[in-house]
């Protein structure tokens, strides 16, 4: 009974289990036959689906196979056969059999969509062909796709063309995805009908015009990403509907308007980012209603106003960048609310007031970048309760005080940068603690004291910036332990003392800068032992002995700084060859040896300098080999032989000086190839022979000096083609002949030198209108006749022993008239022809008067008094300019009373019996011929007349008299920049904010000219002679007799005036003269007043760049703004550094090859103007590349 009982009792669990096991087998069964039946079974209506529409999407997917390319069809190999549900890769079916999913992704797929029939594939709910190469158009009929698909992923591909409207027709979908391809044109408003849409990425593409108002509609969005587009115009309004949006992407676009205040609706926001664009006005204060929001991105836009009180309320936020935008004000209280906070980026704008201690209290934070403001006090000591801190900016602001104490406690600190601000006192030891430092800076303060020993403790430290300091003493031995330092910059401070030993265990260093201290003893001997040495300046200290033995193989040396110093040794022996090597200066030490012809073999050399040292042998023709060189000075040695000729191979050389030796021999003919000569200095040698006529072919020269030499024979008349020459020194030499009368025609010429010559004969007439020259000395010849009525050659010192110079109302010096023999037979035949000549005139003069009069007598609607008007007319001033007043002020215009001269006129000084000082410019002759229709003329003169501008030289009117025609204006007592730049005791006087007022005034002028005159004014002639400065250094733009004013009809003339090297390229080739004429001008100006000398070589060099079709950087590029910028004054720092560097941007966007491309001088006056946030970089490490619309990684000003 028992076994039976057992037995019927176990009998049930069978029974249960066995049915339960069919029904477990069935499912299996069934669930390995539906193996690709997808999500959307439930949703899906199971019907038959007959053989020929099966048929019919298998045609279709094999049909687009065979269109893909060949190679990528082997992934698809498993299409074959009618059944598209069978086993078909990336094919997914619904169980009535018809195709579902079709995913693809990362397949490696080839071709285009046009050979898929969309409108076979009638059950499609997903489309994913994410990341292949598939390219060319979407196809017009991709609204034929089935209208319950739901997801559609078309990302990183190669489609092209527009995005169609029929994506409109795709009312089903809740995932539309065709970024990181390259469409253009507008988003289509038919976007606005995927009502069931939750997911958009249309980002990284090239799509334009706005973004459609329907985008309001889709009220289901969860996630929008537009960024990295085009899109212009406003954040739509409408998007406040999206009230489920929980990110939204609109970065690197280029959105303007204000950021709309119903953003503030979207409460379900976690992410916002809207960087990069042309966002301007105030953070809406209704983003405080986003209490979701954990990232907040609004940096590099044109935000204004102050940060609004409402975004504390954001308590869960983790990411806030505001940087790179125009915010004031102080930083907002209560951000201990911001309790979450990872990262606070507010870099780059113009906030102010002090740091709150409050933010001590944001235990969260990581990075907190509050560089490149305005903010002042001390540094809040809470900062030192932020242990999770790992990046801390706060350089360019204009903090005090010490560096808190409490710093200490920041051990997770890796970058910590305090510079350009005023923080004082010493560096604290504690600095030693923070062993994770990579990046220290601290330039560019007042810190004092000495380098503490512990800084070597930072054994991870990659960067150590302490340049532009106090500090003093030596440098700690310590230092020897930052093995993976890369940079070290310890320039301009007080230090002192020899280079520790230790110093050459650091072996990783790219950059080495000690320049500016007082130093002794060695270089450190093993400076160059990793061999990645890039840069090295050691400029201005007292070194002594050999260069460092690890510099001569050191093939990474990039540019090289060693000059002022007391080093020695064979200059032959010490350097090798450097294929990078860019720059060299070792002037003003004792090297000696002969110059290795190994110079030759640094292909990249652009500056060379080895001057006054006591290098002796020949100058080696390898040096012809160098073909980057532009500047190269051996002058001050001992070198003697030829000048090779092989010099003349260096076709970008514009600054060649090899004065002070001993070189012997002619000039090689050679020479004359370097076109782009500017200054060359041959003086003090024993070079003889003839001055070779091929010194006519430079044409760029403005200084030119071979005093004390043996030249002979004459001066060649070529020398007069060299229209830029501003000096000219031919002293001390064996020269005989007559002087050339070209000389006289070189209207730049300032100081001319032939003094200690044997010239005879007498002075050309062509000196009598030369009145830019304001040095003369011609002592010491055999010249005779009239001196010059020019000031110029007034002191006795200029014209002395000589051999029967005549002068009248001349000092030390017989009257012409006086020195001349008693007439003979020939000079009475010459009396009766003046006689007779005379007669003749007088006749024609009656006759003329005759004529005059009858046709006066004609014109009976004039009154004699009008008639007078036209010949004479000054406005303003009641009454007190007359005609009379001018030609008794200028002494009728005498050459004692002229201030200058150009292409136009003569410039004399006036003062009236009121005691009033005008300038008048007496017009030369041709300009008065062109004058056909005066009362066009007057009017236009009347026009300027009215001109009232601070920064404008007042025109005050106009004489037509036949004999003098003249325009009177404003007087300027320090004269014009471009003297002041060439004399440098004056350019000393003009510090950085001198000549960045001068650049803001010039910019002014030319902005009211350009676009508040009616009608408008192009000044077609800016140049540094066009911009005088009165007694208060204030720019003023002279020089209207080359302006025109512009029709509102016109937009070019017939004719153009300008001054050489201060035209736009485009002239070359066309006629058109237009503002944006003016404003490359003005770009060249403002380089000029930054570099205290004519940019020629430098925008040559950019303008090849920016024509050429390689993309690496010019030569140019690579140079230091440091070293590019007028050396006579002190450097610029904190504010004014910026400024400069701004100016500089500025002047390179005004100099691009395309006028179109050009700012408008409204812009650039309102750029001068703008308070920008300070240095993001010691101005000492900015090239000019930099400044060249290239842009904290990545950030621009």
């Amino acid at each position: 009974m028992t076994l039976e009982y057992s037995s019927s009792y176990s009998l049930l669990p069978r029974l249960i289990i066995t049915p339960c096991f069919f029904i477990f087998l069935l499912f299996l069964l069934y669930s390995i036959s539906s193996f690709h039946v997808t999500f959307t079974f439930a949703s899906t209506p199971i019907t038959s689906f007959s053989k020929v529409e099966q048929d019919q999407e298998a045609l279709a997917l094999l049909t687009w196979k065979a269109s893909l390319d060949n190679q990528t069809q082997s992934f698809l190999f498993s299409w074959s056969g009618r059944n598209s549900c069978h086993h078909w890769f990336g094919v997914t079916c619904h169980r009535s059999g018809s195709v579902s999913d079709l995913d693809l992704q990362s397949c490696g797929l080839r071709g285009t969509l046009h050979k898929l029939n969309f409108s076979s594939l009638s059950n499609l709910l997903t489309l994913n062909l994410y990341n292949n190469s598939l390219y060319g158009t979407i196809p017009i009929n991709i609204g034929n796709l089935s209208k319950l698909i739901i997801v559609l992923d078309f990302r990183f591909n190669h489609f092209i063309g527009v995005i169609s409207d029929q994506f409109g027709f795709l009312t089903s979908l809740s995932f539309l995805a065709l970024s990181s391809n390259n469409f253009k044109g507008p988003i289509p408003p038919s976007i606005g009908n995927l009502r069931n849409l939750t997911t958009l990425y249309l980002n990284s593409n090239n799509l334009s015009g706005s973004i459609p108002q329907e985008i309001g509609l889709l009220r289901s969005l969860n996630v929008i990403d537009l960024s990295t587009n085009n899109l212009i115009g406003s954040i739509p309004p409408s998007i406040g509907n999206l009230r489920n949006l929980t990110t939204l992407l609109l970065p690197r676009n280029k959105l303007s308007g204000f950021i709309p205040q119903e953003i503030g609706l979207l409460r379900s926001l976690t992410g916002i980012d809207l960087s990069t664009n042309n966002l301007i006005g105030p953070i809406p204060s209704s983003i405080g209603n986003l209490r979701n929001l954990t990232t907040l991105y609004l940096n590099s836009n044109n935000l204004s106003d102050s940060i609004p009180q409402e975004i504390t309320l954001l308590r869960s936020l983790n990411y806030l960048v505001l940087s790179y935008n125009n915010l004031n004000g102080s930083l907002p209280t209560s951000i201990e609310n911001w309790k979450n906070l990872i990262i606070l980026y507010i870099y780059g704008n113009q906030l102010s007031g002090s740091i709150p201690e409050e933010i001590g209290l944001l235990t969260s934070l990581e990075n907190l970048d509050l560089a490149n403001n305005n903010l002042s006090g001390s540094i809040p000591a809470s900062l030192g309760n932020l242990s999770k801190l790992s990046l801390l900016y706060l350089y360019g602001n204009k903090l005090s005080g010490f560096i808190p104490q409490e710093f200490e406690l920041l051990r997770s600190l890796i970058v910590l940068e305090l510079g350009s601000n005023n923080l004082t006192g010493p560096i604290p030891s504690f600095v030693g603690n923070l062993r994770n430092l990579t990046t220290l800076y601290l330039s560019q303060n007042d810190l004092s004291g000495y380098i503490p020993r512990e800084i070597g403790l930072l054994r991870l430290l990659n960067i150590l910036d302490l340049s532009f300091n106090n500090l003093s003493g030596s440098i700690p031995a310590s230092i020897g332990n930052l093995s993976s330092l890369t940079t070290l910059a310890l320039h301009s401070n007080k230090l002192s003392g020899a280079i520790p030993r230790e110093m050459n265990n650091v072996t990783h260093l790219k950059s080495l800068q000690i320049g500016e201290n007082n130093f002794i003893g060695h270089l450190p001997q093993e400076i160059c032992l990793g061999n990645a040495l890039e840069k090295v300046s050691a400029a201005r200290n007292h070194f002594t002995g050999p260069i460092p033995k690890s510099l001569k193989n050191c093939t990474s040396l990039f540019r090289v700084r060693l000059e002022k110093n007391q080093l020695t040794g064979d200059i032959a022996e010490s350097f090798g060859v450097y294929p990078n090597l860019n720059y060299i200066d070792l002037s003003n030490n004792n090297f000696y040896g002969e110059l290795s012809e190994k110079w030759g073999e640094c292909h990249m050399l652009t500056n060379l300098n080895i001057s006054n040292n006591k290098i002796s042998g020949a100058i080696p023709p390898q040096l012809g080999k160098a073909i980057q060189l532009q500047q190269l000075d051996l002058s001050s040695n001992h070198l003697i032989g030829k000048i090779p000729k092989e010099l003349g191979m260096l076709p970008l050389l514009f600054k060649l000086l090899l004065g002070n030796n001993k070189l012997s021999g002619s000039i090689p003919l050679e020479l004359g190839n370097l076109s782009d000569l500017e200054i060359l200095d041959l003086a003090s040698n024993n070079l003889s022979g003839p001055i070779p006529k091929q010194l006519g072919n430079f044409w760029k020269l403005w200084s030119l000096n071979m005093s004390e030499n043996r030249f002979v024979d004459s001066i060649p008349d070529e020398i007069g083609k060299m229209h830029h020459l501003q000096s000219l020194d031919l002293s001390q030499n064996m020269l005989t002949g007559e002087m050339p009368p070209r000389l006289g025609e070189l209207q730049n010429l300032e100081t001319l030198n032939l003094s200690h010559n044997g010239l005879s004969g007498t002075i050309p007439h062509t000196f009598d209108d030369l009145r830019s020259l304001t040095v003369a000395d011609i002592s010491y010849n055999q010249l005779e006749g009239p001196l010059p009525n020019i000031n110029a050659f007034a002191p006795f010192e200029a014209f002395k022993n000589n051999k029967g110079l005549c002068g009248n109302n001349v000092t030390h010096l017989k009257p012409c008239s006086a020195s001349r023999k008693k007439a003979n037979k020939f000079s009475i035949l010459i009396i009766i022809l003046l006689i007779v000549s005379s007669l003749l005139f007088l006749f024609a003069f009656v006759i003329g008067i005759f004529f005059l009069f009858q046709k006066l007598r004609k014109r009976k609607t004039k009154s004699p008094k009008a008639d007078v008007e036209d010949l004479f007319a000054i406005w303003g001033h009641d009454g007190e300019l007359l005609y009379e007043h001018i030609i008794q002020g200028t002494d009728n215009f005498s050459s004692k009373q002229c201030i200058g001269t150009g292409g136009y006129g003569t410039v004399y000084k006036a003062e009236l019996p009121t005691g009033r000082v005008v300038a008048v410019k007496k017009l030369h002759s041709s300009q008065d011929g062109d004058m056909a229709d005066l009362k066009a003329f007057k009017s236009e003169i009347h026009a300027l007349t009215q001109i009232r501008h601070r920064n404008i030289v007042k025109l005050y009117g106009f004489s037509l008299f036949a004999e003098n025609s003249f325009l009177v204006y404003e007087f300027m007592e320090k004269g014009s920049l471009r003297s002041i730049l060439r004399n440098d005791e004056e350019a000393e006087k003009l510090d950085w904010i001198v000549r960045l007022n001068v650049v803001k005034g010039v910019a002014k002028a030319l902005s009211y000219m350009h676009h508040d005159c009616s009608p408008p004014i192009i000044h077609r002639d800016i140049s540094s002679n066009n911009v005088l400065l009165d007694s208060e250094y204030e720019a003023h733009v002279s020089d209207f007799g080359t302006a025109r004013l512009l029709k509102s009809d016109s937009s070019n003339w017939t004719s153009f005036a300008g001054t050489f090297g201060y035209t736009a390229p485009e002239l070359a080739y066309s006629m058109k003269v237009d503002y944006k004429t003016d404003v490359y001008s003005y770009g060249v100006v403002t380089l000029e007043v930054i570099m205290g000398r004519h940019p020629g070589e430098l925008i040559s060099s950019l303008l090849s760049s920016a024509s050429s079709s390689s993309t690496s950087p010019s030569t140019a590029d690579h140079f230091l703004l440091n070293d590019v910028i007028d050396q006579r004054p002190s450097p610029p720092v904190n504010q004014v550094a910026k400024e400069v560097e701004v100016a500089v941007k500025l002047a390179f966007a005004c100099l691009r090859v395309n006028p179109q491309s050009r700012p408008t001088m409204q812009q650039v006056a309102r750029a001068l103007s703008t308070q920008w946030p300070p240095l993001s970089k010691p101005f000492s490490m900015i090239t000019l590349l930099e400044l060249q619309d290239h842009g904290h990684g990545g950030e621009t000003s």
